[in-house]
């Protein structure tokens, strides 16, 4: 037996976030269990808007700002994402707004990457230029982006606090020099598990797969996130893949298991009721979503499998020919001020990208200053890895191969 090294994230966490509280309405209301939604970026299936058309409905900020300087700015993000003016509590486009004298336009119909993508692709495609003047493509998705000739670089040189980036995201295999993204916040994928379900720990990949929790197993639409933890498994590295002929045993095994109905279904953040009420013994989840969960039904653990976790980072990228990039500059330099990050990261619950966040979290909420969700240390961030960039055909081999049993 190898010895394991304590889970950081089997336990409830240690403070609910605002967000969390917001979303008592959501999916689970009717339980009367919180719906966080830790990874919005990582699997969404609602619509919002389109990319740079109107705003959606769940905008936050206004169209007017006090404060001097001037200009606008438009940063399409993704849903719930922020933390909003409330309860006496201004929100950061407010404060930036109020700060700069900026007026922001900010809207939440970023749901999911492949869908953007394709909103946007037919406009970028013919050179032409969209609304927004900031999005927030996961890595992966912003380093297809970058391939394809459609971002413009950072004005890094008017964002003195990109300074602030810390070190381990640093060097993205997205963005190797750093001239074209800026994380804007990030986390893990692990094994969500009802122990009232399971009737023991799950500690591996391998579990998923066991007969006995035949018809109550989920997996992400998330093709990084669940095919990386099926290669992990098996001592692939999945920062370091160039071809599908690498990733087809993943895909095969998780095919047979969908044929042989070992998987339920496949599922992106709607699967809270499912892990909840028993309906998944197991699925592969999202830590924030599933730590959050826990908080209101302790019978909810999330783990890191013992072959390790998948990592990601959502970024903000200037899309080529945006307008305002010296008002993007501005926003970029104000979300990373550790004062600033913070108050983001007190509300939305993601790891936040800016060093200095958990000094200045201290003074908010201590308890949150010490959640292992939030505040990674070097052990559990080695147990980690970030899928790799695919180069475009090798990305629609994989793209095509996962959809034709999914339908993601």
């Amino acid at each position: 037996m190898t010895n394991r090294r304590p889970n950081p994230f089997t336990g409830p966490r240690s403070a609910m976030t605002r967000r969390q509280l917001l979303m008592r309405a959501g999916a689970l209301g009717a339980a009367g269990i919180s719906l966080p939604a830790f990874l919005a970026a990582c699997g969404s299936d609602s619509d919002s808007g389109s990319a740079g058309s109107t705003p959606a409905s769940g905008t936050t900020g206004g169209t007017t700002g006090g404060g001097g300087g001037g200009g606008s700015l438009f940063f399409e993000n993704w849903p719930a994402y922020i933390d909003p003016t409330e309860d006496g509590l201004t929100g950061t486009v407010d404060r930036f707004m109020e700060a700069t004298g900026i007026d922001m336009r900010y809207t939440e119909a970023y749901n999911d990457n492949t869908e953007y993508f394709a909103k946007i692709q037919p406009i970028l495609g013919r050179g032409e230029t969209i609304d927004p003047d900031i999005i927030a493509p996961t890595g992966w998705m912003a380093g297809r982006l970058l391939t394809l000739g459609w971002l413009d670089k950072l004005p890094i040189d008017k964002v003195p606090n990109a300074a602030n980036l810390r070190a381990d995201l640093q060097g993205a295999a997205w963005d190797p020099t750093g001239e074209y993204t800026l994380p804007w916040q990030a986390g893990f994928a692990g094994i969500a598990y009802n122990i009232d379900v399971t009737g023991r720990e799950l500690t591996s990949v391998d579990d998923l797969f066991d007969p006995e929790f035949a018809g109550k197993v989920g997996a992400l639409t998330e093709m990084r996130d669940t095919i990386g933890l099926l290669l992990m498994a098996e001592g692939v590295n999945i920062s370091t893949l160039t071809s599908f002929e690498e990733a087809a045993p993943a895909f095969e095994r998780l095919e047979k298991a969908k044929a042989d109905g070992q998987i339920r279904r496949f599922h992106g953040n709607d699967y809270f009721d499912d892990l909840s009420n028993g309906n998944f013994a197991a699925t592969i989840g999202w830590s924030g979503d599933v730590a959050s969960l826990a908080r209101d039904n302790p019978s909810v653990r999330f783990v890191f499998p013992e072959s390790g976790a998948t990592s990601w980072a959502d970024t903000m990228v200037i899309p080529k020919g945006a307008s305002n990039v010296d008002a993007a500059a501005q926003w970029m330099n104000f979300v990373y001020d550790p004062e600033q990050a913070a108050q983001i990261t007190a509300w939305v619950g993601y790891v936040s990208p800016v060093e200095g966040v958990r000094a200045e979290l201290e003074k908010l909420d201590p308890d949150l200053a010490e959640d292992p969700l939030l505040f990674p240390d070097d052990a559990t961030l080695a147990q980690t890895q970030t899928f790799a960039q695919l180069p475009e055909d090798v990305e629609a081999e994989y793209d095509a191969a996962f959809s034709a049993f999914t339908g993601a």
